[in-house]
């Protein structure tokens, strides 16, 4: 008798564990369905991120709230959409963060759980995400044209040029008046290519990318710079103003080329001043915003060298060559001064090659060959530096490193 009285509750409480386990499931479904709403909607390409970009105040986004339901109750399976008793979706922008939040109420049936009088066990759930981007950048794109940028751009073509020049240069000087000295002829003619071309290219490259990765009208705008065409007019030149018309970037960049000069060691081979460039260039772009608005534009230099000046300085950090050449590093104070003003600073270093064969290179650039690379690196913004050599793909780590820049946006969920 007692067996019999006991084998009611033993069902009983058996049958709650499989109903309970059985309510766990269901819910699981539902949070699993309720999460990838929640990202979903906040999707780069999205029809919620698109209408928060174009929002000149911060709200509601309606267009993403009915985006959430849809992709809430697609991912639930249909035996399950009848026992949902209730959703609530809310997606805000405030400032550059978009939130999204689905709340959802459900009921599902109970089989053992019937004998104390429940058909029914009720679940719900809580999926947040966040999307945050600064949406709206100017990007400032500074080349170095100077001569050290006319070095082979690979290995191969390093030494398709020392095969090719009488005294094994790798580099292509663009000299205008001694046929002999053109080394750049000669790397046309022998199809080599310079780190300068490969710059080009990557440059027009980005204008692509721009494109692309661009959600609304005028969100990314670019502007390119260079340190000037000839030895003569060397200083800080404007290749095409900042605009938004991609097309009208890339065609104007086909002008970006190697600064010639009239021979070998014209001016002293002083045509690399990394301080007058970076401080017209600051002056240039004034203060960054937040790039939360089209009006409020978040601002980038993007600055493109292989970090070691050369021109006249009597103040210089190294010693001098003569009574007024400074070679030096770059020196990162300039860069200070622009990410004071709000900017953010990328840096892509072609490295500056050892030549230990070159009385040049030893007496002159060795002792400072180890800080190159650390000052250009303190130039950049954190998580904005990269250095690219000969053997690497300059078009490839340009590339990594805009999408770098414009992949602020994150989801948390």
């Amino acid at each position: 008798m007692m067996t019999a009285l006991l084998v009611v509750p033993l069902i009983g409480a058996a049958g709650m564990a499989v109903d309970l386990d059985y309510a766990f499931e269901q819910k699981e479904m539902l949070m699993n369905a309720a999460d990838a709403a929640a990202v979903g909607a906040l999707a780069e390409k999205s029809a919620g991120v698109a209408a928060a970009l174009a929002m000149t105040s911060d709200g509601e986004i309606a267009i993403a709230d009915a985006d959430a339901e849809k992709l809430f109750l697609a991912q639930v399976p249909e035996a399950l959409r009848d026992r949902i008793l209730s959703t609530e979706i809310r997606i805000l922008r405030v400032g550059n963060e978009m939130t999204s939040k689905l709340d959802f109420t459900a009921r599902v049936p109970t089989s053992f759980m019937n004998i104390f009088g429940k058909d029914a066990v009720t679940v719900s759930g809580t999926a947040t995400a966040t999307y945050q981007t600064n949406a709206f950048v100017d990007f400032y794109m500074l080349l170095d044209n100077t001569p050290s940028m006319g070095l082979a751009a690979t290995q191969a073509d390093i030494a398709l040029m020392q095969k090719n020049t009488p005294d094994a240069c790798a580099f292509a000087c663009h000299t205008t008046v001694d046929a002999s000295q053109n080394y750049y002829a000669v790397a046309k003619s022998v199809g080599a290519q310079m780190r300068i071309d490969v710059v080009r290219e990557a440059t027009q490259a980005l204008t692509h990318d721009a494109t692309e990765y661009s959600r609304v009208t005028n969100q990314y705008r670019m502007g390119v710079y260079t340190f000037g065409p000839t030895a003569d007019t060397a200083g800080l030149t404007e290749i095409v103003a900042m605009s938004s018309d991609m097309a009208r970037v890339r065609t104007a960049t086909d002008a970006v080329d190697l600064m010639t000069t009239k021979q070998n060691n014209y001016l002293g081979n002083q045509l690399t001043d990394f301080g007058s460039a970076l401080t017209k260039i600051k002056d240039k772009i004034g203060t960054g915003g937040t790039g939360f608005t089209s009006s409020d534009r978040q601002k980038v230099l993007f600055f493109v060298s292989d970090g070691v000046g050369d021109y006249g300085n009597t103040a210089c950090t190294e010693k001098l060559s003569g009574s007024t050449r400074c070679q030096e590093p770059l020196q990162p104070r300039y860069c200070q001064a622009i990410k004071d003003k709000g900017v953010k600073i990328a840096v892509l270093y072609t490295t500056y090659l050892e030549l230990p064969n070159d009385s040049w290179w030893k007496n002159w650039i060795k002792p400072f060959d180890s800080k190159i690379a650390s000052n250009m690196e303190a130039c950049a913004s954190p998580g904005y530096y990269f250095e690219v050599s000969p053997s690497e793909g300059i078009t490839e780590a340009m590339q990594a490193l805009f999408r770098k820049v414009i992949s602020a946006p994150r989801l948390t969920g």
